[in-house]
């Protein structure tokens, strides 16, 4: 069973975006993931095909109407069990717990919002779990699902080329990554540390913990306290 994800979006045409590029674009030739669009507007009932209205009790910019996302979110759900994703500032902050959750799943539909928000009585009515990459507005919701996609994707057994690249990162063992090092032993006077070119294993492991969380305690003391 390959991964299956349905986009909701205004802008079809971003997508697979950088999504059909190095590792998780040979993914999408080798169907181990697909990707499938649909276009919200395809759903209005007017000439214009309008999707948007004014914010009910005044104020400024327009929301998504709740009838027609409805339609095209019965449209994609096809009778699976996929869950309903919607991009938005307001929702519970991604994890690689919950990336990991989703990438072990059948796929998701993935609703892309823009103006000034959704109605709320799709969000209700349609089960939709809101997700948030981060504190910060974008002008959509299309980048953020292209970012939830690609933390999906890489992780889907056999697109990494070596599968220990995905368990040997940040936030894998609630702290970020220890520092690495290559070719050359010397750059611009700075030397490799010497334990990490001592081939005792054991001592590599030991550095690379304590720098983990020397980092994790300067950057991110939150994830120290979780």
């Amino acid at each position: 069973m390959s991964f299956r994800a349905t986009i909701l979006t205004l802008y079809p045409d971003m997508f697979p975006g950088h999504l059909g590029q190095s590792l998780s674009g040979k993914a999408l030739e080798r169907g181990q993931w697909s990707l499938d669009t649909v276009q919200i507007r395809d759903f209005a009932e007017d000439k214009h095909r309008t999707v948007d209205d004014t914010p009910a009790g005044g104020g400024a910019g327009m929301v998504l109407r709740a009838d027609i996302l409805a339609k095209a979110i019965d449209h994609a759900s096809d009778g699976g069990d996929r869950p309903r994703l919607l991009m938005s500032p307001r929702g519970k902050p991604l994890t690689q717990e919950r990336v990991r959750e989703l990438a072990a799943g059948p796929g998701a539909i993935i609703v892309c919002g823009r103006f000034e928000g959704v109605d709320q009585r799709v969000i209700d009515s349609r089960q939709l779990e809101e997700v948030s990459i981060g504190d910060y507005i974008l002008s959509g919701g299309e980048p953020a699902a292209l970012i939830l996609l690609d933390a999906i994707v890489r992780i889907l057994p056999g697109v990494m080329g070596n599968d220990l690249s995905g368990v040997h990162e940040s936030f894998e063992g609630g702290l970020l990554e220890h520092p690495h090092y290559t070719r050359p032993q010397v750059f611009e006077g700075q030397e490799i540390p010497a334990v990490l070119t001592s081939g005792h294993h054991g001592d590599i492991a030991k550095w690379r913990e304590a720098e983990a969380r020397r980092l994790t305690a300067e950057r991110r003391p939150d994830l120290l306290r979780k």
